[in-house]
């Protein structure tokens, strides 16, 4: 059996490495064309407004997580769960709140 030389074997890591990313990109590309991959797009800025965006996700735990998403000028804290989805507070209002004082 031939023995192999140092840069060789490097020189083969390399395309093999490069190899597997690529596969990795072009199974990433293929399942989000396909619809496989949520298309979640979380305060991106850009030219165009967008009248519904996702401000904040916060895990509850492994199967719950609470959202909030901002419609127009209104904001609403949903629950999403495995079985059911619940809002829990509808037309946030987005001015922030002074504290009242109560001997005022």
């Amino acid at each position: 059996m031939e023995e192999l030389s140092l840069g060789t074997t490097i020189i083969q890591f390399i395309f093999a490495l490069g190899f597997v990313i690529a596969l990795l990109l072009a199974f990433a590309y293929g399942a989000k064309k396909l619809g496989f991959i949520a298309r979640v797009t979380i305060n991106q800025g850009g030219k165009q407004k967008k009248r519904l965006n996702i401000v904040e996700i916060l895990p509850v735990d492994a199967k719950r997580r609470l959202m909030i998403i901002r419609r127009d000028d209104t904001e609403h804290l949903i629950m999403l769960g495995a079985e059911r989805d619940l809002l829990i507070e509808q037309n946030i209002d987005l001015k922030p709140q002074t504290p009242k004082n109560i001997g005022d």
